[in-house]
């Protein structure tokens, strides 16, 4: 379902920071962070449908989307992760692609969107829930936001842990550079389940209470489902971008940073 937490345009060093969990069924075939071919894009790969739940591009685009939790999807919508590499390829600006999707929204399952361009210093969000409410196309504003499986910032008990934690961390570690291994480690692998009375009762309580947590582990019928990996995605005021993932190989949790600089424009 992922969880995501970023603080855009509001730290001296870093116009965005941003840590995701993504949660995925273990055998589900995946590819961890890398350059696709082309070497335009850099993230990590769906072998099933082709799609992504976060990556960034050469050119400073960022996205990154969260499935919105739902009693019954559709088996045969689109694929949500197309989504972010749609846009990514596309040379439109966040805006004008959100908008040119609003008419096709209603052919993906529910889907929370963040669309990044840091030349221009613009992110949008856009959502295609609640069903039967006009579909959701806004800026996003400078500070701390998190994007759950609800409406962005939804006071869901996992996200408001989240939030709090992340901005107490934020103050500890104040304006200068950002040890984002450690916040990973202090954020992201958090198991703590809510209280049953506060979670959203839209599926099954034992389902939404293996959701609950920051860091998911359910076992299923369908296998093991829950968080695969961590990314971290800095992005400096000079262009530099890092993106550090710990990611779940079999049994082993391997960890990379990969790094590189936004084009600049002729």
């Amino acid at each position: 379902m992922c969880i995501a937490a970023f603080v855009w345009q509001a730290h001296p060093l870093y116009p965005l920071i941003l840590l995701l969990n993504r949660d995925e069924y273990h055998n589900r075939p995946t590819k961890q962070v890398a350059w696709w071919e082309g070497g335009e894009i850099l993230g990590g790969k769906d072998e099933v449908a082709g799609g992504t739940w976060l990556a960034c591009s050469r050119e400073g685009r960022v996205a990154f989307l969260t499935n919105v939790l739902e009693l019954h999807t559709l088996p045969e919508a689109k694929s949500r992760g197309d989504l972010s590499v749609r846009f990514l390829k596309s040379k439109k600006s966040p805006r004008e692609f959100a908008e040119d999707m609003v008419k096709e929204a209603h052919q993906y399952n529910g889907f929370n969107l963040i669309m990044v361009d840091l030349p221009s210093k613009t992110m949008i969000y856009m959502s295609n829930r609640p069903k039967g409410e006009s579909i959701i196309v806004q800026d996003v504003h400078p500070g701390i936001h998190v994007l759950s499986n609800a409406k962005l910032d939804s006071p869901w008990p996992k996200a408001q842990r989240l939030g709090l934690n992340f901005k107490k961390l934020l103050d500890i570690y104040g304006e200068g550079d950002i040890p984002m291994k450690e916040m990973v480690e202090k954020l992201m692998r958090d198991r703590i389940k809510a209280d049953e009375r506060k979670l959203p009762h839209i599926c099954s309580l034992d389902w939404e209470s293996g959701l609950s947590s920051i860091f998911v582990e359910v076992d299923t019928p369908m296998g093991r489902y829950g968080t695969r990996s961590t990314a971290a995605l800095t992005t400096r005021a000079t262009g530099e971008v890092s993106f550090y993932e710990i990611y779940l190989e079999g049994d082993m949790w391997k960890e990379q940073t990969l790094s590189y600089n936004i084009k600049k424009p002729n």
